[in-house]
């Protein structure tokens, strides 16, 4: 830092070249609360003359309202810049900071410690190089450092710096620290962690941070900020074939058409043979574009805009990779899932899947099982709580470029999210493409929708009536069913007698049977409006994510929600069957409407409000609503 200020002061351009060649370093910090992961950044910053003098006034004033230290610099505030954290004394928030040295930039990612923070703790690995793991050297090995450990070389983390901290409370005792040396580096090497670099320190007082210890005089090994300035981290992925995922599709006009994107790994090179992914076409580099100019030559993490020699439909998502290591493409795969919301992920359901720079829809198929993360011990599953790690199959709804996690974080790491919300729920790291998505292709046929509907005289279709149990949804499909048959059209009814006797029959009523419940209708129902009849789905359905499901899997303007809208009260009076006063004695367990919930659809397309309309009247009502859209004519008529 202060050769940095005397260059600035004397020559700023060859500061200005100086620090534009310096490579970028991103770490994080992780372990058990209070084994001084914040204090050690702090000290980082502070030794490395990364504090302004107005930031350590500051730190000064409160390390004495809300330190830790008796008055003295309480380094860790330098990083917990929550109130919450300085109330509690803990990290929450993933808190970033950026410094640098002579010889190297880098961002820390401080971490949270807590078991109930791990998704916190995730995402400051997902970027990282190196991690900085921390133990007390009093506590030695904890829960939270073999679950932060399985983590760390889960994601792919590929450097360990294990900080026995706090030496001084155990009297800097070489003895301590080996032994605690040896047991990680077992254990480490049991979860796939095999470069580890083993350091004793006192981040309070800075031993062995910046500077060697006096008080080790036994250790002979770098310092912290010495390994940091140090480590190798380019080899790895430079040396990986080209992979660039456009992001997006520049045409300024009728000369020029450009691909920008970040290079994930690999060399770009001018000249270079490429092959496009999905679509297979091969290629040149014509041009790589920077802000600079154009350049021969383009390495991994480098953003771009490259030109083609050909005329080739290249589209974001696609990705450009080298032809003689093409990238695969595949719609099945088995993935270790991260789960990071307070909402289960659940078997069947339906999520949008964000990997590379496509963005795709995803099924949850059987969750093969998950991790205890403390014993390593593969627990059978249904569901992931919050936190929880699993081995799933995710089966996407078309192809995509991939390749393994362990190869390249940036084709094989993807994010999950709700359909609903747009809230990032889940992280998903591939391990391999599932044999059968190879040997599964659509066919290509002759005879189609539009054909079979118009050999019926109708478009179709799917009615999907959801409402509570009781609330007239197969009365008024089955009155629904018998006016389509007067005017001489073709429908078909789908509802608990001729599904749950038959094709889900092992199927019970918890969350994720009734997830996998209607995911099966959904495909059944699309396969018979596929063959041009009307169908009418009468279920629960109670969560809005199957709904949607079923409604991307239909496609746009033939699948309509249709509300039938009961009150709790008015379906309990029509128990006929005495299901509510069971699911009230606690005899019925998860009950839609008792202890289930039920969502209400927010826009459908048909609200029949049973209050007001008889079930004739809500029959008719849903035919009109059918004669106006067009789906009682034929394809080729419609308007």
């Amino acid at each position: 830092m202060a050769s940095d200020l005397h260059t600035i002061e004397t020559d700023i351009e060859t500061f200005l070249d100086s620090y534009a060649k310096r490579d970028l370093l991103r770490f994080m910090t992780c372990g058990s609360v209070d084994d001084g992961k914040s204090t050690l950044i702090g000290r980082l910053l502070y030794e490395s003359q990364q504090v302004f003098s107005d930031q350590l006034a500051t730190l000064a004033k409160d390390s004495k309202a809300v330190g830790t230290r008796d008055g003295e610099l309480d380094f860790a505030l330098l990083v917990d810049g929550l109130a919450a954290e300085r109330e509690q004394g803990i990290t929450i928030d993933v808190a970033y900071r950026f410094f640098r040295t002579d010889r190297r930039k880098f961002i820390v990612a401080d971490t949270p410690g807590h078991e109930q923070y791990t998704r916190n703790m995730v995402t400051g690995a997902s970027t990282a190089d190196l991690a900085i793991l921390l133990v007390d050297a009093r506590k030695g090995l904890l829960t939270q450092t073999r679950r932060h450990s399985y983590l760390v070389g889960l994601l792919g983390v590929r450097h360990v710096i294990l900080a026995v901290n706090k030496m001084d409370l155990v009297a800097f005792d070489q003895t301590v620290f080996s032994t605690i040396a040896a047991e990680y580096r077992a254990f480490a090497a049991k979860v796939g962690v095999t470069d580890v670099t083993v350091i004793p320190v006192c981040a309070v007082d800075g031993d062995n941070v910046v500077q060697p210890s006096q008080r080790m005089d036994w250790y002979r090994g770098p310092t912290v900020l010495t390994f940091l300035e140090t480590v190798d981290v380019t080899g790895t992925v430079t040396a990986q074939p080209l992979r660039l995922p456009v992001q997006y599709v520049s045409r300024p006009d009728a000369d020029f058409r450009g691909f920008a994107g970040r290079i994930a790994s690999g060399l770009l090179a001018r000249g270079a043979r490429v092959r496009m992914a999905p679509s297979g076409f091969e290629t040149h580099i014509a041009r790589i574009v920077t802000p600079e100019g154009d350049v021969e030559s383009a390495r991994e993490g480098r953003s771009v805009m490259v030109t083609l020699s050909d005329e080739v439909d290249v589209s974001r998502g696609d990705v450009i990779a080298a032809a003689s290591a093409p990238v695969e493409c595949a719609a099945q795969f088995e993935a270790s899932v991260i789960w990071m919301h307070e909402e289960p992920l659940l078997q069947g359901r339906q999520y949008l899947v964000k990997i590379g720079t496509q963005l795709a829809a995803a099924t949850i198929a059987p969750i093969k099982h998950k991790i205890n993360v403390n014993t390593l011990e593969q627990l059978s599953a249904e569901k992931l709580e919050l936190n929880e790690i699993g081995t799933c199959e995710l089966v996407f709804d078309r192809p995509v470029p991939f390749d393994s996690y362990a190869s390249n974080r940036a084709l094989g790491g993807c994010i999950l999210i709700d359909r609903l919300t747009n809230q990032t729920v889940g992280a998903a790291l591939i391990h391999f493409a599932l044999r059968r998505s190879q040997n599964i292709h659509w066919q290509a046929l002759d005879v189609n929708r539009a054909v079979r509907g118009a050999q019926k005289g109708q478009t179709g279709c799917v009615l999907w009536l959801t409402g509570l149990s009781g609330s007239g949804k197969s009365t008024i499909a089955n009155l629904v069913d018998k006016h389509l048959l007067a005017l001489g059209k073709h429908s078909y009814v789908l509802d608990g007698d001729n599904v749950r006797h038959g094709l889900n029959k092992d199927l019970g009523f918890s969350a994720q049977d009734r997830v996998e419940n209607i995911r099966r209708v959904a495909e059944v129902a699309r396969l018979i409006a596929d063959a041009g009849l009307i169908t009418l789905v009468s279920f629960i359905s109670p969560f809005r994510s199957e709904r949607q499901m079923a409604r991307t899997l239909v496609g746009a303007g033939e699948f309509f929600e249709v509300y039938v809208d009961t009150p709790l009260a008015v379906a309990e009076q029509r128990d006929v069957k005495g299901l509510y006063k069971k699911a009230r004695a606690g005899q019925l367990q998860n009950f839609t409407g008792i202890d289930s919930p039920y969502e209400a659809p927010e826009q459908p397309e048909i609200h029949i409000d049973t209050t007001r309309l008889t079930p004739a009247e809500a029959a008719l009502e849903i035919v009109a609503c059918l004669t106006a859209a067009g789906m009682l004519a034929p394809e080729s008529l419609k308007s």
